[in-house]
């Protein structure tokens, strides 16, 4: 509408110019000319010519802004400039105002950050781990359980593997700390019988998880340590996944009455968990028979299943073939590489399209 508006004034002022000249066509328009000039002139601004700026004669040189920039990053990298100004003059120095540091570090944009040198440190590389049997690749973590009043609070460490999702190892305690997650990582080894040089251990950045003493510990064991992006918790899935079923679970309850209490709570998930669940993620077989090897055995039996209930009533199965389980637990990654599933999607056979 203000296009409009404006569009039908300027045609107004064009048509009564000739008649009334430029000032009347704009007043009978109710257009200051002023306004007309700006928005309808044709030639440019004239040229101002540039006068160079005389310094002042008691204008600090170069040389002498550049030495009280040097002493401002250097001597007093980590001080603010009133606290250099003033520590000069108690020497006997005066290089300049408090105000002109400030002038200068400013020109520099050197004002309002750290002029100390800064350490730089690499991008985290992506963990990409790949675990093709049990007890190859265990993730671990600490997650927090309520107490029975606000404040306090349990520590529950969970040890699992990536290939079968099996809990190999937990523990309840008190307190997050590096010497109890060092027992229950040798303990847990000692359990499985893991060879030595054949493990690794992922883990995010926590303090527990790198510390020295889990490090050494890993070391005397013959594990490789791999740990998240920081900030990243997709890079260890597997481990948050098994602390969302655990805290989703009808009969989690909102407090723990004791530590005890804990314990025997997470100590019949976790036989749920290993010996009952039907995990989506490994074929819905029991993460308890992956990692021992059972799962092979359940699978044909599975079929034995599907195969005689077809023999029986083929009419109820789409045809096509016949009914399969779904497949047994396959190699499991963590972040697995793009081109690797680049290459899967190539090789993977397209369906044929039914007209």
């Amino acid at each position: 509408m203000t296009e409009i508006i404006e569009t039908a004034q300027a045609e107004a002022i064009e048509e009564l110019t000739p008649l009334l000249g430029r000032r009347n066509a704009c007043a009978a328009a109710g257009v200051p000319q002023a306004n007309w000039y700006r928005k309808n002139r044709t030639s440019p601004a004239p040229d101002r010519p540039s006068i160079p700026r005389t310094p002042h004669p008691a204008a600090l040189s170069h040389g002498e802004r550049e030495r009280i920039r040097t002493v401002l990053n250097e001597r007093f990298a980590d001080a603010a400039p009133a606290t250099a100004y003033f520590t000069l003059l108690d020497e006997g120095t005066y290089l300049a105002s408090e105000s002109t540091m400030y002038r200068i570090l400013r020109e520099h944009g050197e004002v309002g950050r750290d002029r100390r040198r800064q350490a730089t440190h690499p991008a985290k590389t992506i963990p990409e781990l790949f675990a093709d049997a049990p007890n190859r690749v265990w993730a671990w973590d600490i997650t927090k359980l309520r107490g029975p009043h606000k404040g306090i609070w349990y520590h529950l460490y969970t040890i699992i593997d990536i290939y079968s999702r099996c809990v190999v190892g937990w523990m309840v305690a008190s307190r997050e700390s590096a010497a109890l997650a060092k027992r229950l990582i040798a303990q847990t080894i000692i359990k499985q019988k893991v060879n030595r040089d054949a493990l690794t251990l992922h883990a995010d950045r926590g303090s527990s998880m790198k510390s020295k003493t889990v490090a050494e510990l890993l070391i005397d064991l013959g594990v490789a340590k791999s740990h998240s992006r920081p900030k990243t918790s997709n890079d260890n899935p597997h481990i948050e996944a098994s602390f969302k079923t655990l805290k989703y679970c009808p009969a989690f309850p909102g407090r723990f009455g004791s530590i005890e209490d804990a314990r025997a709570f997470c100590q019949d998930f976790y036989t749920w968990y290993n010996q009952e669940h039907y995990h989506s993620g490994i074929g819905y077989h029991h993460p308890a028979d992956a990692h021992y090897g059972r799962a092979a055995a359940v699978r044909d039996r599975r079929a034995h299943v599907l195969a005689t209930a077809q023999a029986a009533h083929p009419e109820r199965f789409a045809s096509g073939g016949a009914p399969t389980p779904p497949n047994l637990p396959g190699p499991t990654w963590i972040n697995k590489p793009k081109q690797d599933q680049t290459d899967e999607q190539k090789d993977t056979p397209e369906k044929p399209t039914q007209n």
